[in-house]
């Protein structure tokens, strides 16, 4: 499984005071499980967030950031962020939060 080891430890840190976390390897990647849903993941050099249908239109509208489709489907409540992204700390952070807040 490819992985941007950097960016998965920056997604565990982040998550690491949640009391219900779980890594699972998924989409190619590794997928976070909070409270038994998916949250986030990340493969390659990219986070897949978990933010809703409506803040996820709006987030596609940002550089760097795409509605996901999978096997040819949209999947309208999660987003691709790739690297410019999520560079920024506070970019970083406002990803983390959105996907926090639809959990």
């Amino acid at each position: 499984m490819a992985c941007n080891e950097a960016l998965l430890n920056r997604v565990r840190e982040a998550l690491m005071e949640l009391p219900t976390v779980e890594e699972k390897a998924m989409f190619g990647g590794v997928c976070f499980m909070v409270d038994y849903k998916m949250c986030i993941c990340v493969k390659d050099n990219h986070m897949m967030c978990r933010v809703g249908a409506a803040v996820a239109e709006d987030a596609a509208e940002q550089n760097a950031v795409s509605i996901m489709k999978h096997g040819g489907r949209v999947m309208k409540d999660y987003i691709y962020v790739e690297e410019p992204a999520w560079i920024r700390p506070a970019d970083f952070d406002h990803w983390i939060k959105l996907s926090l807040a639809f959990n």
